[in-house]
């Protein structure tokens, strides 16, 4: 079998990627391990930035997002009990972030893929790749007990952190890696949002973030070590220890309902580089892991797709290579960018175990800085709605 991208991965990266190259005339074949609803309910990222409603909307996919999706103009940083309001729309020029979960992105996506009629495949097993360094690699895989054998010109290794393609990338790449001593434990609560802004909280417990899902679901977290063990939270601990955290001097606290989800995720920074190698090209989780308190990961899978998209688009219509031999630098200045923000976001909002009253303080004068300086807030609105970038395709 042949096709022009082989596309290991029906993620939000992979899923993506495919319906703008099908926008171009230009085919592919995704390929996913996991069955499909396992896809589909994935308790992922919420927030969108700007750009990745944009190209969503441009690429005919958004139609959803606009309708069901919640457009935020800003965020809360909540400290010493008080909320400060981060005006993003104001501070931006009109930009915003919307909250549209990543598993409504995956089936918008889905959606749009069936439409074309070309290639999807769930539960494949046994895959790998051949031959990066030629001219026509090879992916091999099983699927419904059949050995199959995929020649592609270009291999997008949109297959996640644990996927197969990144290892496949050899001794010539570099990691950079950052482990962080805590985790979020998460839940899924069946309220309706107490708040119409996402609220950031920094307090003597540790962190927490209210978020939402929909007019009635409500997502929150809070700061736990990461090797917490989520059997030791009953629900009503978890909402006192919500509580505890968020309630603010002027009364606001997040609704409390029933839990319909909680876990508990280690957190990390991670950045392989180059980010290809031969005719094989990573994006999304593949190639980078952000902490969530930035919201940054689904918007830089959509940036690499971006990228990727244009340089196999321009390789079909004009034989040339270039944007795909600069494909891992230009991505890599947008993912360098979103993890110092992210990180910056993390140490500013997060208590350290190894932290002393005098580093409280410190942070708590931080938090004061950032929200009474217009240029901090600007900064921290910027970096938050997304940095420029053209969505042309």
């Amino acid at each position: 079998m042949n096709t022009q991208v082989g596309i290991i991965g029906a993620g939000p990266a992979g899923l993506l990627l495919g319906h703008l190259l099908h926008l171009k005339g230009i085919d592919s074949v995704i390929l996913e391990t996991r069955n499909k609803e396992y896809v589909i309910d994935r308790v992922r990222a919420g927030v969108l930035e700007q750009f990745t409603a944009d190209l969503m909307t441009q690429m005919g996919v958004g139609e959803r997002l606009h309708r069901e999706g919640m457009r935020h103009d800003g965020v809360y940083l909540s400290f010493g009990g008080k909320r400060h309001h981060v005006p993003l729309s104001e501070l931006t020029g009109g930009k915003a972030i919307y909250v549209y979960g990543q598993n409504e992105v995956v089936k918008d996506l889905m959606q749009a893929r069936l439409a074309t009629r070309r290639p999807l495949h769930y539960e494949v097993s046994n895959v790998s790749v051949i031959g990066i360094d030629s001219t026509k690699p090879k992916i091999r895989y099983q699927h419904n007990g059949v050995d199959h054998e995929l020649t592609c010109d270009f291999i997008a290794g949109c297959d996640g952190f644990h996927g197969i393609c990144r290892p496949a990338l050899g001794d010539a790449v570099k990691f950079y890696d950052r482990t962080y001593p805590f985790g979020w434990l998460g839940i899924l609560a069946e309220a309706p949002p107490s708040s119409e802004s996402l609220v950031y909280t920094y307090s003597e417990r540790g962190f927490a973030l209210f978020s939402m899902r929909s007019q009635k679901i409500t997502r929150l977290y809070f700061q736990v070590p990461p090797d917490e063990d989520i059997r030791k939270w009953s629900d009503d601990a978890i909402w006192e220890e919500m509580l505890k955290r968020m309630t603010s001097c002027d009364g606001w606290k997040p609704n409390v309902g029933s839990i319909l989800n909680k876990n508990v995720t280690a957190m990390r920074s991670f950045v392989v580089e180059p980010m290809s190698s031969g005719r094989l090209y990573l994006a999304g989780d593949a190639a980078h892991i952000v902490p969530p308190t930035g919201a940054k990961g689904l918007n830089l899978a959509a940036s690499d797709v971006m990228h990727l998209g244009r340089a196999i688009s321009a390789f079909y219509c004009t034989g040339k290579t270039d944007l795909l031999e600069t494909y891992s630098a230009t991505a890599l200045k947008r993912v360098w960018r979103s993890q110092r923000f992210s990180w910056w976001m993390t140490q500013t909002l997060h208590r350290f175990p190894d932290e002393n009253p005098f580093d409280y303080k410190r942070q708590l004068a931080d938090l004061d800085y950032i929200t009474s300086s217009t240029a901090a807030l600007t900064s921290l609105a910027e970096n938050y709605v997304g940095l420029p970038m053209d969505v042309a395709f």
